[in-house]
């Protein structure tokens, strides 16, 4: 490392070199010279090596065991005296001989490794950044403007709408994200705005941001059911250049999920009036029992009856 000038160096230097400035020359010698010959003869010295050191708390004292009883930690070392403990090592989970406690009772839950990784925006940073003109609010604000606008960093299975900071929330937006919560949902459309959640996944996020994919209005509604509706499908897919279309919820708990108002779901306008988004769940409605003769004996009321 190169040795450094001290500042009583620097100023003595300057000093004398304005000094010898003021002068009238003598000699061939410039003024400018002079101050260079003026650096040159001052010492320099490395102190700063001798005043390198870690920042506070950047470093934590070891523990040294066996070192004496006035340390807390002598003679057994802070193991105790004989046994498994002191003379061998115990695994975490080991209870001492008896019935492992997950055995005697089982274990309940589980962890589901395959849950879909959202990422959460909430009201109140979606109103900054509307503010700091990072986000337009003109226009429908869906995963790509999020992304790129810095507000969700990485690209996971969804983005999600939670209602922290709802009472911030005064622009009008119209959001098209994975979910959102109940909270969110009123705070949004009592400013004014609205909620639509379509089902997308991390492969999709990625085609829109690549380009590979749109999210027009045609590309992020359900196909139409029936064969009927087949042939004017094809025929403009095949007349519109080729994007890859957004994939469709395939489980269950996906499909009742988009089919529900509540959740202003992309697929309810599939719901007839009455039906349940459940796939397995029906509305409760009149009921008849009847006899095996084919005889109606008795008609349930709706709230009587659970299913």
């Amino acid at each position: 490392m190169a040795p450094r000038t001290t500042i009583s160096g620097v100023a003595a230097c300057c000093r004398a070199g304005a000094a010898s400035a003021l002068r009238p020359v003598q000699s061939s010698q410039t003024p400018l010279v002079s101050l260079f010959a003026a650096l040159s003869i001052q010492t320099r010295n490395a102190s700063i090596l001798s005043q390198l050191r870690d920042n506070k708390g950047a470093h934590q004292k070891r523990i040294r065991v066996g070192r004496g009883p006035s340390s807390g930690k002598g003679k057994t070392s802070g193991r105790g005296h004989k046994g498994q403990g002191q003379h061998g090592k115990v695994k975490p989970w080991f209870q001492g001989g008896q019935t492992p406690l997950i055995r005697t009772w089982g274990q309940k839950g589980f962890v589901n490794h395959r849950a879909d990784v959202m990422s959460e925006v909430n009201l109140d940073r979606l109103q900054a950044f509307i503010d700091a003109g990072r986000i337009d609010a003109s226009k429908p604000i869906t995963p790509v403007e999020l992304i790129r606008s810095g507000l969700v960093g990485k690209v996971r299975d969804g983005i999600k709408i939670l209602a922290r900071g709802k009472e911030d929330l005064r622009t009008p937006v119209q959001l098209l994200v994975s979910r959102a919560s109940a909270g969110a949902i009123d705070a949004v459309e009592a400013a004014g705005g609205s909620v639509v959640t379509r089902y997308f996944t991390k492969q999709s996020i990625q085609w829109l941001l690549d380009g590979k994919s749109q999210l027009t209005e045609d590309s992020w509604k359900p196909l139409a059911i029936g064969p009927e509706h087949v042939d004017a499908a094809v025929a403009k897919l095949r007349a519109a250049p080729h994007l890859r279309r957004l994939p469709d919820p395939t489980s269950r708990w996906d499909i009742e999920y988009y089919r529900d108002p509540a959740h202003r779901g992309y697929m309810s306008h599939q719901l007839a009036p009455g039906e349940s988004p459940s796939l397995y769940f029906k509305v409760p409605g009149e009921q008849r029992v009847v006899r095996p003769g084919g005889k109606v004996i008795e008609q349930k009321k709706a709230e009587d009856v659970l299913f």
